[in-house]
């Protein structure tokens, strides 16, 4: 997929250096004139940051002030530097190395590790979590699934942060940082883990940049050999950097100063994993004499969309929001964002499928349509519901497109056609270069129409199509392209990772989303505990968790749709309230303790026929603070919504009535097939292991079981209390005559 490209179409190379600067607005054009010294760009979202530095360096290598091979650009990952090395090359600027800081610093290593170490560079882990698995139960700890987890991303903080494992409890202490386990275990898990890899002679991920820099402070001839090749950096999404990063980034500079950052304080979202703005807001104070220059012509998003953008930053506190750019757009005007309030979570996934299936036959491509949310775990539900709907759909964060077996496959059929040229008995009868790729690739799967549902059949037609498509914008750019020059493009293609677009709405979190933009943008599950998610506790961490929405907003170029669901399953207690971050901005809501929020506009809808009561009208039911829930098992925070209902972690061991459970599971599907309702519609699998496992005896213990609720009490109540106490159920008058 190729972020940030509405058009697979091949732009003609600049014919001059002049030419490269054609099309660049002030802002951008004074970048890339500011080839000397160091210089920052701060860029807001859609302002064009990646065009004004692709254009930079290919004005430079064009114009003969840089030479290729001497510059750098690095960025976070494989996608953008993909993408930076595709956009340069139509740019006609080859040669300039655009890779992430681990890329880059593995290619360094690979290199000189027999120089100053000797011998072979260890062998990079593939499965880490397996390792910190090992080394915590040599520390006598056990851990789970979502614990391990945790544990290896705090051992991965650690090392980013140049923290050793001594000092990780100081560092926690000292930073505040919230520890998933005691600080004093991990310490001892993270130095088990440490020599188990010394053990076995392998490395990780982290270490590629720790053993890069330390060859580069250790051994100045090869400092001064990294320097001589490298001469010019520039360094995109600045405020992702690690202090790790940072000193790497130092180390290769060295006393010079030819550096380009581009950054956005306002888009800081990966602070859990090391990442800081400071060295972008302390970039002038590093270097007194650097060029400034702020992009706020926001050319992705209608004005609009902008408004609402701006208004989230408005009300935004901290250092970050200090520097806020505030973003101007250039679009035409476009319809007001929506904001819809549905009963319960499968309610909004059906009707965002609803929705997103009327833009399709509006004439939106379904490519051109995101649905984004917090956690992965919310994939589901629409997954099924766009399913259902006929929607083709993709998830963000699956493989690489070149990567894909049937690519490589087409890629293997598509050369083996070429060399034959007109021996090959596929091509025959086949008139111009689309006619001989659906030709080859129809015996790799490829059909004119695509196959019913989702799934991997899916997929792998949708990876084809891909190609299809990009064969015919081939021939409309280059008319006469054989066979040959189309496989050539994509050798050229895979080994700058600049892949095709894959047609089908996107599913993504909010972090995923990160540097990507379509047409029209769901932003779901916009509700108290998601966003902000329950576990941001400090004031910093509750802005991090505004900017994520405002990365999210921001992803939408033309429609915005904003939606939140007030209970998680059919039937259930309307409790939940819409994220804070929109109050002031959603109709009928109110900012409070916040500066200056931004008048919201836009209309709005209920989006469930079974009425929810207006969007901030107060009609829904506010649920009393409570403090966090703790697993009645080991104590610890439960957060997932599962284990919540359950009051124990997922892995903790289970108290329940197996034969209780089973009863209950078969009286629920009796009382579903009697009022004509799916069984989850009577309760969810999670609420009866809850029942079976808290056995309640009266309604006021029931009632408090998650997934109850004083409605459902009313209806099933007295059934389930029977069922609990053992005795038989007498059939209902009528039953199946009414409904849930």
């Amino acid at each position: 997929m190729t972020a940030a490209t509405h058009s697979t179409l091949f732009p003609q190379v600049p014919e001059s250096a002049d030419a490269v600067l054609d099309g660049l607005d002030p802002e951008q054009r004074e970048v890339a004139l500011a080839l000397a010294g160091p210089v920052c760009v701060l860029a807001g979202a859609g302002t064009g940051k990646t065009r004004a530095i692709t254009h930079r360096i290919a004005y430079g290598v064009r114009a003969g002030i840089l030479q290729p091979t001497t510059v750098l650009a690095v960025t976070f990952t494989n996608r953008a530097a993909g993408e930076m090395r595709g956009r340069l090359r139509q740019l006609g600027a080859t040669g300039v190395q655009a890779r992430t800081f681990h890329s880059a610093a593995l290619r360094q290593l690979q290199y000189f590790w027999p120089k100053a170490v000797g011998g072979a560079l260890p062998r990079l882990v593939e499965r880490k979590v397996q390792l910190v698995a090992e080394a915590a139960a040599r520390c006598g700890v056990r851990l789970d699934r979502n614990e391990l987890r945790d544990t290896t991303s705090e051992i991965e903080w650690a090392k980013v942060t140049q923290t050793v494992p001594a000092d990780y409890p100081a560092a926690v202490a000292k930073t505040q940082r919230d520890a998933p386990r005691d600080p004093a275990e991990l310490s001892q898990i993270y130095a088990m883990y440490e020599q188990l890899k010394r053990d076995r002679s392998v490395i990780d991920f982290e270490d590629v940049l720790l053993l890069t820099v330390g060859i580069l402070q250790d051994r100045h001839d090869i400092a001064e050999h990294v320097r001589t090749q490298y001469q010019h950096f520039v360094v995109d999404e600045y405020q992702d950097v690690s202090p790790l990063q940072q000193r790497l980034l130092d180390l290769w500079l060295g006393d010079r100063d030819n550096l380009c950052v581009v950054g956005d304080a306002s888009q800081t979202i990966y602070s859990f994993t090391g990442a800081t703005p400071d060295h972008l807001l302390n970039f002038r104070t590093r270097h007194p004499n650097a060029t400034v220059v702020k992009l706020v012509r926001d050319y992705r998003s209608t004005p609009q969309v902008v408004h609402l953008a701006n208004g989230l930053l408005s009300q935004a506190s901290g250092r970050a929001a200090e520097h806020r750019l505030e973003l101007v757009s250039q679009r035409e005007k476009g319809p007001e964002p929506s904001y819809t309030e549905y009963a319960d979570e499968p309610a909004e996934a059906e009707g965002t499928a609803r929705r997103i299936r009327d833009l399709i036959a509006a004439g939106v491509p379904a490519g051109e349509i995101a649905v984004l949310y917090r956690v992965n775990s919310q994939s589901e539900v629409y997954e099924q519901a766009l399913a259902d709907a006929g929607v083709p759909y993709q998830l963000r964060g699956a493989e690489r497109f070149f990567d894909r077996a049937e690519v490589r496959e087409a890629g293997v059929a598509l050369r083996g056609a070429a060399r034959a040229g007109g021996n090959d008995s596929l091509l025959d009868g086949a008139e111009g270069l689309p006619s001989e790729v659906r030709a080859v690739l129809s015996t790799k799967g490829w059909t004119s129409k695509p196959p019913n549902g989702s799934g991997a059949v899916r997929d792998r037609w949708e990876s084809l199509a891909a190609l299809v498509r990009l064969a015919e914008d081939f021939e409309q750019a280059k008319p006469g392209a054989t066979l040959s020059d189309l496989v050539a493009e994509l050798d050229e293609r895979a080994a700058a990772q600049h892949a095709p677009t894959v047609q089908g709405v996107t599913l993504a979190s909010l972090h995923s989303a990160k540097g990507l933009e379509w047409d029209a943008a769901f932003l779901v599950g916009l509700t108290e505990g998601m966003m902000p998610i329950a576990y941001a506790k400090t004031d910093e961490q509750v802005e991090e968790e505004r900017r994520l929405l405002y990365v999210g907003v921001t992803r939408a170029r033309f429609h915005l749709s904003l939606s939140w669901a007030l209970s998680r399953s059919p039937g259930g207690r309307g409790g939940r309230r819409p994220t804070r971050f929109l109050n002031g901005l959603r109709p009928g809501s109110t900012a409070f303790g916040t500066r200056g929020g931004a008048g919201g506009g836009g209309g709005i809808d209920r989006g469930s026929a079974t009425g929810t009561g207006s969007v901030g009208s107060g009609s829904a039911a506010r649920p009393r603070r409570r403090g966090p829930v703790l697993c009645r098992v080991c104590g610890k925070t439960l957060t997932e919504a599962g284990e919540m209902k359950l009051m124990r972690c997922e892995d903790c061991p289970s108290d329940m009535d197996e034969g209780l459970y089973e009863r209950l599971r078969q009286w629920r599907a009796d009382r579903a097939k009697e009022i004509g309702q799916p069984a989850y519609c009577v309760f969810t699998d999670k609420t009866l292991m809850a029942i079976a496992e808290r056995v309640p005896d009266t309604e006021g213990e029931l009632v408090v079981i998650a997934g109850v609720g004083n409605r459902k009490l009313t209806r099933f109540g007295a059934d389930v209390l029977d069922i609990c106490a053992g005795r038989t159920l007498e059939p209902e008058p009528g039953a199946g005559d009414d409904d849930v």
